[in-house]
């Protein structure tokens, strides 16, 4: 989906696939049948964005053999879908029945983080729609906070260098601009971003920058407006926003609200829960750690890393941080020009939820990615957007 901002340019919105497992391009070739072009439809749109989520095989696959990528590309223009964003996060197994840390593997100390996100960005550039010469892929936040010392954030310092440059390569020999964003996740080195501008500003390139994923910076309770200020005053770019939302629980010494949380902790994903304190921020790695005794102080709110429907917020005594969503929002492309313009859902947990909240097959699903794009598209247009055809 497109839109015209008020200063002439366009803001593209999109729906990440990584909601739809598949580890091959088979697999992916699949989704855009099974799901996204019902979405689509659903939408009684011509076109519709989606952020894909290309697993390292399928990356692979279609990196090493042009005619490959060249099908695909074909296959998103007969179902109405366009890609300008990638997710990179995200390496194998995402479809997983039991993903938590493994998601963070490999990280930007390990070679095989590079050469995958250099796929990703070469694959970019062939999906581009002809009118498009720019393309945004998110990424790992370095690395997840433990057994990162100072000999791997030199390696990672030095890939990202390389990244950087790489890109720079691939725009003059395809006229395709590529920028790549570190997506900072509470339990993670670069957990807010207040983090991330160190490393970004110590490398000081313009294709690298961050990806603002709303739901991390609720869990982690940053301000939106004073932590995109601090990336402008640094310098440091938004890549791209993925919009969700997190869990929030107002009153957490309450047994029922325990019990209620106590439905959205699942085994598949790691939900790392946060309380904001007067001593600072305090957390765990998990929902079910919170759980626990007196693992968190309970005085005050919590929030907790579980990706909800932005159109339907959980069931009382639990809400969603929907606020902080449209907060970040304005301040994204509410301003006289776009921070950025590459805005994507990002709602990969529908089957993570408790039960009677998950979707009962293709249908139900593609209802719900409606509903939140819907959502989105309102939000959009209440802030003076266009939509485009």
């Amino acid at each position: 989906m497109r839109f015209r901002h008020p200063d002439g340019s366009t803001v593209h919105l999109a729906y990440c696939t990584n909601v739809h497992p598949a580890e091959t391009l088979d697999g992916v070739l699949a989704q855009l049948r099974d799901h996204c072009e019902p979405v689509r439809r659903r939408l009684g749109r011509d076109r519709l964005g989606i952020g894909l989520w290309l697993a390292k095989d399928a990356a692979h696959a279609l990196v090493t053999d042009p005619s490959a990528l060249r099908g695909l590309r074909a296959e998103l223009d007969r179902r109405g879908l366009e890609v300008v964003t990638l997710n990179g996060f995200p390496y194998e197994g995402f479809g997983a029945e039991e993903v938590k840390y493994r998601v963070y593997k490999p990280d930007w100390a390990d070679p095989e983080r590079l050469e995958y996100t250099t796929s990703l960005a070469r694959v970019l550039a062939g999906l581009l729609p002809d009118d498009v010469t720019e393309g945004t892929i998110s990424t790992l936040p370095l690395a997840w906070r433990t057994a990162y010392d100072d000999t791997r954030a030199a390696a990672a310092t030095a890939a990202l260098t390389t990244l950087a440059e790489r890109l720079d390569a691939l725009a003059e020999l395809t006229g395709r601009s590529l920028r790549v964003g570190l997506e900072p996740e509470p339990g993670c080195t670069v957990e807010t971003t207040g983090d991330a501008i160190a490393p970004l500003t110590a490398i000081g390139h313009d294709r690298l920058g961050v990806c603002v994923d709303t739901c991390h910076l609720a869990t982690s309770f940053e301000d939106p407006h004073s932590a995109l200020d601090a990336l402008a005053h640094a310098g440091v770019p938004v890549i791209k926003s993925q919009l969700s939302a997190a869990l929030h629980a107002e009153h957490p010494h309450l047994p029922g609200v325990r019990e209620a949380l106590g439905a959205f902790d699942e085994p598949r994903f790691l939900h790392q829960t946060r309380v904001d304190t007067s001593a600072g921020l305090r957390g765990t790695d998990d929902l079910g750690e919170a759980l626990k005794g007196e693992a968190l102080p309970d005085a005050t709110p919590w929030r907790a890393h579980f990706h909800v429907p932005l159109h339907a917020a959980p069931a009382a005594p639990l809400t969603s941080t929907l606020p902080v969503l449209k907060a970040a929002l304005t301040r994204l492309v509410g301003g006289p020009r776009p921070l950025t313009h590459h805005l994507e859902v990002e709602t990969y947990t529908w089957q993570a939820l408790p039960p009677e909240l998950r979707p009962r097959g293709r249908s139900q699903l593609a209802h719900g990615i409606a509903a939140e794009l819907t959502l989105a598209r309102d939000l959009l247009t209440d802030l003076g957007l266009k939509e485009l055809p």
